[in-house]
């Protein structure tokens, strides 16, 4: 029965069915209509490339869906959406497409990643070190009113104090951390994901046409 499904995550498969219905309901179905039938490979290639991208979303999600039992987090309310919402484009570079879009439709990937974050523990020296490296990000509204050059000598008045801006700060190093121990448990989450022909993962590279993107 193996040839039905695109993924077998642990032994739950995920059937090729699933993945062509996130295919035709989301944004992707219309990307490889500039193709013509003069280019009849590159339609074909970048069909393979769409099916092998939404199997590792659906795969993530069901990845963290068994993360979250594990973890003894609360069933997520919703499954993954077969229509895409929409994924912000700051997201897709810092994140790639497949987590970007995995984040952005399964609840249960973001209950996980939630989860990492409470995790993450980030020293005050850390924070400190980010605010002193960084001036530039903490201009006062009338130090860029003022056009004040923070790579040369700032005056203390023209950047928010460092008590201010603190928690922001702790906050925001503690979600990047997050998302690094997201990519790292995903990589070693879909190391035992076994693949159909055709579905494997975008950037294999023992696939003739594999792409490095994620």
């Amino acid at each position: 029965m193996r040839e039905e499904y695109a993924a077998l995550v642990r032994d739950h498969p995920i059937p090729k069915q699933h993945v062509a219905t996130f295919l035709s309901t989301n944004a992707l179905r219309g990307a490889g209509n500039c193709a013509t039938s003069h280019d009849g490979a590159a339609h074909a290639r970048r069909h393979r490339q769409q099916r092998r991208w939404a199997t590792q979303v659906i795969v993530t999600d069901e990845l963290a869906r068994q993360a979250c039992t594990e973890r003894g987090l609360p069933p997520p309310d919703d499954v993954l959406p077969m229509r895409l919402l929409t994924v912000p484009e700051t997201d897709i570079a810092d994140l790639g497409s497949i987590i970007a879009a995995a984040l952005a439709h399964s609840p249960a990937a973001r209950a996980l990643l939630a989860d990492l974050e409470r995790e993450q523990h980030v020293p005050e020296t850390a924070v400190r070190d980010y605010y002193d490296r960084n001036q530039d990000r903490f201009l006062t509204p009338d130090a860029l009113r003022r056009g004040v050059d923070p790579f040369n000598t700032v005056e203390p008045s023209d950047v928010h104090p460092y008590e201010h801006v603190e928690d922001g700060i702790s906050q925001q190093l503690r979600h990047a951390a997050a998302h690094r121990a997201f990519f790292d448990w995903l990589d070693q989450a879909r190391a035992d994901v076994v693949y159909a022909e055709g579905y494997e993962h975008p950037g294999d590279p023992s696939q003739p046409d594999h792409e490095h993107r994620h």
